[in-house]
């Protein structure tokens, strides 16, 4: 499991790679923007989840469009 910020972003961008097989997206890159699609998300979430130990809410996670945020969020969740 990830623990610092620059290795929980790793797994993050890893785990876009995998689920939305977009291999050059940049940190700050919008997901969506870049091809990932609505079908995707909730794979996107669950593996997020999964791989973390967090619980995402859905609206943080809808609103979390780049790598980065993600990676925000999920140490923001995280427990210290």
């Amino acid at each position: 499991m990830a623990s610092n910020n620059e290795d929980i972003l790793s797994a993050v961008i890893e785990i876009i790679h995998r689920v939305a097989n977009l291999s050059d997206i940049e940190p700050d890159q919008d997901i969506y923007d870049a091809g990932m699609t609505s079908v995707m998300a909730l794979p996107l979430l669950l593996d997020l989840e999964d791989c973390f130990g967090v619980a995402i809410p859905d609206d943080r996670f809808i609103a979390s469009r780049t790598a980065r945020a993600l990676e925000l969020l999920i140490t923001d969740l995280k427990p210290a």
